[in-house]
């Protein structure tokens, strides 16, 4: 007979990878996530962009979901989406956000936590004429997280603007463009062996960076 209880209690995985100590922090923690950035992109060159954006409702309920960093520095970490989703809506509503960076090969894991703006309108544009022409068709034709009937009537209006739009220059809607991150704390986690992990914030205080080590 089957099992279908959905308990995984045996399931697990060491973590021995690496190790993490104060000495090797950068002083600014920008710089220590570039620095695991770039490590991440050699290990995973698909996924190491991936992060996950947590946001939350004037009620404080809480959402997530997989979007993709198009650019950082030391203002902020920058993404782009249509302004009238789930994600757009809660931010108006409450523009703080945390973002979460998981790079399982090399078992670490950044927390990122800030407010959010908007990007200036020239930012969208600019990255919006870059994507490919199918993604452009996509964000144009979608209204992000709302309901629609059917997969053929959103294939049926991507193919009308592909027809209204024969040399591919796709307007960029009015509502998509992009957000930035501004971070107040961060989080550096590695996997250590009986999760006993070592893990650092960076949290900003009086315009400096102060770091700690927490315990797992």
């Amino acid at each position: 007979m089957t099992d279908n209880t959905g308990n995984y209690k045996a399931l697990r995985r060491e973590y021995q990878a690496k190790s993490l100590g104060r000495a090797d922090l950068q002083q600014d923690p920008v710089d220590q996530f570039s620095r695991w950035l770039e490590e991440a992109r050699e290990a995973l060159p698909d996924d190491a962009t991936s992060m996950t954006l947590a946001t939350a409702d004037a009620d404080g309920t809480p959402s997530a979901r997989i979007v993709l960093l198009k650019h950082f520095d030391a203002e902020g970490f920058c993404w782009y989406t249509d302004y009238r989703s789930r994600k757009g809506r809660e931010l108006a509503a409450n523009p703080r956000a945390e973002l979460l960076f998981y790079w399982p090969a090399l078992e670490r894991q950044v927390r990122i936590t800030g407010t959010v703006e908007r990007l200036p309108e020239a930012y969208g544009e600019t990255y919006f004429n870059e994507r490919p022409v199918g993604s452009r068709l996509s964000a144009a034709a979608s209204h992000q997280s709302a309901v629609i009937e059917s997969r053929a009537l959103l294939d049926e209006r991507v193919e009308q603007l592909r027809s209204a739009c024969p040399d591919g220059r796709i307007p960029k809607p009015q509502d998509w463009g992009g957000y930035r991150l501004r971070p107040l704390r961060f989080e550096f986690w590695q996997g250590r062996a009986s999760r006993l992990h070592d893990r650092f914030s960076f949290r900003l205080e009086d315009g400096r960076w102060i770091v700690e080590r927490l315990q797992p």
